[in-house]
């Protein structure tokens, strides 16, 4: 079982930057592939980032455009979302999630795919006002 924390999250004026921390509890975190998610008001939860276990796979959506950089610390159980030049439409609630354990292969719409993540933080609120 993982338990994920979010922390981090804040309001910024737009092009400004935070960073966001996704802590996780037990001893398999590093089995584990990680995800960033956020979700709008009125929206549905999509996906933002993810990382695979040992970070020799990273993909993002495509709205990041260069601007977000997710990268894993195994041996401090944490995930990390990097978000530089933000805009306004990035405020949302994000949420880490864990999935893929023990999974050599998976694609990167499976990554995308918030159905196959099986733990989910409680999320933390970013707010970029213009």
């Amino acid at each position: 079982q993982v338990q994920l924390v979010e922390s981090g999250g804040g309001l910024v004026q737009a092009g400004g930057s935070l960073r966001l921390s996704c802590a996780a509890s037990g001893r398999t975190f590093s089995r584990y592939a990680m995800g960033w998610f956020r979700q709008a008001p009125g929206k549905e939860r999509e996906f933002v980032t993810a990382i695979n276990w040992n970070s020799d796979y990273i993909t993002y959506a495509d709205f990041v455009n260069g601007r977000f950089t997710i990268s894993r610390d195994n041996v401090k159980n944490t995930v990390f979302l990097q978000m530089n030049s933000l805009k306004p439409e990035d405020t949302a609630v994000y949420y880490c999630a864990a999935g893929f354990s023990g999974r050599s292969y998976f694609s990167r719409k499976d990554l995308m795919d918030l159905s196959q993540y099986d733990h989910w933080g409680q999320g933390t609120q970013v707010t970029v006002s213009s």
